[in-house]
């Protein structure tokens, strides 16, 4: 294989997902039709990802409960939940990884905690946001149990310490987790990065800055562009070749859901340690590669493994956000934070 043909097939294939991740994410079990966009229930099926843009209807606002400013709603889980992509997402870079704290209570206004905040008529004092971006399951086990990651993630370049979290969840009525794509998202990088001796360094790192979030003609120029500019070696070409077309990352899936099968069931019984009254949120998954038949397989079965909990827990609810919008970045678009916030208002217990 010579270089300009793969480089071109590399290009295409990233054209196909930059111009495919702004859809709906893919989901096991469908919502009823009101809370689809119209347009997408009745040309698409539930399962099959439909390319829509920012302007497609959002899912109507849901009727929040009573407001009850004594409650506390905490949110757990990664940089979907922090809002990294929206303009006001707080941090500052520490010497490994970033601190995240200032985000806690002062997270960006059109996150879905901010929005399920206000719903429920709490202040920032009673809606704290505990999104930390890179965060696995594994990594939340970790917190749960000390507030402290024991080591640096090194595949993530993340270590956190925050051992007011554990108080902020002692408090909680409702505490709200949504982690897990990292398992797979982290160490797909990671080894696209080995693949190609970490040439591919400086494109990953503008893919998931948000600098590409929205979809546009010059957008899809510039990821050509970092593409073309690998220059990558027969070797390089040929383990990159086996990473996407070969199987491995149908490995990295698997390892991703095997791990996710271990830590979730112990953040469950975890939360509930630490309170044993508080109502607990299993927000669905968002599929950020719907092109890739391994991370739809995947997706489907985090969904499963998160349904499948909050039916053997009690006070246990589980989320669906089949109609969840994402941006270039993998994160949700405004309106899929809206979306997301509205259906967990809709869970919430009044």
């Amino acid at each position: 294989m010579n270089h300009p043909r793969f480089a071109a097939w590399l290009c295409s294939a990233a054209a196909l997902v930059l111009l495919a991740v702004p859809a709906f994410a893919q989901q096991p079990d469908a919502l009823p039709p009101e809370d689809a966009p119209a347009a997408q229930v009745q040309t698409a099926p539930a399962d099959v990802p439909s390319p829509t843009a920012e302007t497609a209807q959002p899912a109507p606002d849901a009727e929040p409960p009573a407001a009850d400013p004594q409650r506390t709603y905490v949110a757990l889980g990664d940089s979907i939940v922090s809002g990294v992509g929206l303009p006001d997402f707080k941090y500052t870079e520490a010497a490994i990884g970033m601190d995240v704290a200032a985000n806690f209570e002062g997270y960006p206004e059109q996150c879905y905690v901010s929005l399920v905040g206000k719903g429920l008529g709490l202040d920032r004092q009673h809606a704290i946001d505990l999104g930390l971006p890179g965060l696995t399951t594994g990594d939340l086990v970790d917190m749960l149990r000390t507030g402290a990651m024991p080591q640096m993630n090194q595949q993530a370049g993340t270590y956190y310490v925050y051992p007011q979290m554990l108080d902020y969840i002692r408090r909680a009525d409702i505490i709200s987790v949504q982690v897990g794509s990292n398992d797979a998202l982290v160490p797909a990088l990671v080894a696209l990065g080995n693949a190609t001796n970490w040439k591919s360094e400086q494109l990953v790192a503008t893919l998931v800055s948000g600098v590409l979030r929205t979809p546009s003609f010059e957008n899809l120029q510039r990821l050509n562009s970092g593409l073309s500019r690998l220059r990558l070696t027969r070797e390089e070409r040929k383990a990159t070749t086996q990473l996407l077309l070969g199987g491995g990352t149908d490995a990295i899936c698997e390892q991703a859901y095997q791990d996710a099968a271990v830590n979730m069931p112990q953040v469950v019984a975890q939360l509930r340690a630490l309170n044993p009254d508080a109502q607990i949120i299993l927000v669905g998954y968002t599929n950020p590669v719907p092109l890739l038949p391994e991370w739809t397989q995947l997706f489907r079965r985090l969904n499963a493994l998160g349904k499948s909990l909050a039916a053997q827990n009690e006070n246990v609810t589980y989320v669906p956000i089949p109609f969840a919008m994402t941006a270039t970045d993998a994160h949700p678009t405004v309106s899929g934070h809206k979306y997301i916030a509205n259906r967990i208002l809709r869970a919430v217990k009044k």
